[in-house]
């Protein structure tokens, strides 16, 4: 499946797709890496495996929309059949979700519907959690809020700050993407309005 995938920053998550996708557990085609900001390091990641990079910074447009409709351009250009968001820091539109002709999906670094938007893990933190984690969902028009593939939880130690909390749900992370992606490209995902059901292959239980 030809795979877009959009990131704004270091791209941890990225590297862990293009991995999982070198190694051959990964059933797609990374076809193109764009960024909102120019200094990503995702983008270098991308670059140094072949991968065709852009960049559509937010400044460079008179607004949100002038944006989007650039990254649609790109990915059509691309045949991209999905789209994947590692650590895009900004929310696609409601133009954008209903004119894209292929899936979107996104990881979120905690146990949603629970602590949307930035900085899961410090709402984690300052609400008292006993357990976080991560999500990987599609993506729909509000934020964070699209029908949940993947969930996995991460206990909350008493002595974890906001960074150490992060590390140990990122570790989760660079797992749970790729195997939801996985299972989504495999035809083991299967989605009715909110609810998604995972699928089991013949012989597993």
């Amino acid at each position: 499946m030809r795979t877009a995938i959009l990131a704004s920053g270091r791209g941890s998550n990225l590297e862990a797709l293009i991995k999982a996708s070198e190694s051959g557990s990964l059933p797609i085609e990374i076809v193109a890496v764009g960024s909102d900001q120019l200094g990503a390091a995702a983008l270098e990641r991308a670059k140094e495996v072949g991968i065709s990079t852009r960049v559509f910074p937010v400044g460079d447009y008179p607004h949100r929309q002038a944006q989007e409709e650039d990254l649609l351009i790109w990915m059509r250009e691309n045949q991209v059949e999905l789209l994947l968001l590692a650590g895009y820091m900004r929310v696609l539109g409601p133009k954008f979700l209903r004119q894209a002709n292929f899936p979107v999906m996104n990881i979120h670094p905690s146990l949603l519907p629970a602590f949307p938007g930035l900085h899961a893990q410090r709402q984690a933190l300052e609400y008292g959690v006993k357990v976080s984690g991560c999500t990987v969902h599609f993506v729909d028009e509000g934020l964070d809020s699209g029908p949940i593939i993947l969930q996995e939880a991460v206990s909350v130690l008493p002595g974890d700050t906001e960074e150490s909390l992060a590390q140990r749900i990122l570790e989760v992370e660079h797992r749970l993407y790729p195997e939801a992606v996985r299972r989504f490209v495999s035809g083991k995902v299967e989605r009715t309005g909110r609810r998604v059901q995972i699928l089991q292959q013949e012989g597993l239980e």
